[in-house]
């Protein structure tokens, strides 16, 4: 890792909910945050001008190869400390019977390719040391999947990790930590109203895990209190 004293991150997906917090926290705590948007303005432009160059921006659709690949090019020359992949959708809570073709590959190629793909795209970024990490969920604990409903979200994040597993494996050696991340159920788009966690209580305790855990070995599935999630 770097010099503690100027420390970079590139946030994908922090338009809103928690990816937004992450990148406000991130800066709040003297982290330099490159954050990406679909499209510019609103909160995260608001919130960039405040901190006056400590956040940028950059624009990217996660879904995009030709995007990936455009901002990469931008960033060439780029060090960072922390690569942080943010990205999902749910398409509501259906038996996967009732779930068409169309929708279940718009939900994995948003909640399982996407992150991956960002991950190989931008890999050589991170320093020696430097942390890349993907916003998971504890739905995509297969051991804990014991009540019903939300399938294909959980199956997409299952299969996040699994992917996220083989990256680890073909990059063992490369000296990156390499984290998912369960940040809990989240007051967020996503989440729902009635969800128990406001992002900006969660959200710190996952950049105290981040910390705490740059330059460890392997690949941890983690909770926000930095305790193992079961696979």
């Amino acid at each position: 890792m770097s010099d503690m004293s100027y420390r970079r991150a590139l946030v994908l997906g922090a338009s809103r909910g928690l990816g937004l917090v992450l990148a406000n926290e991130l800066a709040r705590r003297d982290w330099h945050v490159i954050a990406t948007t679909r499209q510019r303005g609103g909160q995260l432009q608001a919130d960039a001008e405040a901190w006056h160059g400590r956040l940028t921006i950059e624009s990217l659709e996660l879904t995009s190869p030709d995007q990936l690949a455009a901002l990469r090019e931008r960033l060439d020359g780029t060090r960072l400390d922390l690569l942080f992949v943010n990205a999902a959708i749910d398409r509501g809570n259906l038996p996967i019977g009732a779930v068409s073709t169309e929708m279940f590959t718009e939900v994995m190629i948003t909640n399982t390719l996407s992150p991956l793909r960002a991950l190989e795209a931008l890999r050589e970024l991170v320093a020696p040391g430097g942390t890349v990490a993907v916003m998971s969920s504890e739905q995509g604990s297969i051991s804990r999947n014991t009540e019903d409903g939300f399938e294909l979200y959980k199956a997409s994040k299952a299969a996040l990790n699994q992917l996220m597993r083989s990256y680890a494996t073909r990059y063992a050696e490369d000296g990156q930590t390499k984290l998912l991340i369960d940040p809990g159920h989240n007051r967020t788009r996503l989440g729902g109203s009635d969800a128990p966690l406001a992002a900006e209580d969660s959200i710190p305790s996952v950049v105290d895990v981040l910390e705490k855990q740059a330059g460890a070995a392997g690949l941890q599935f983690l909770d926000r209190h930095g305790e193992i999630v079961p696979w």
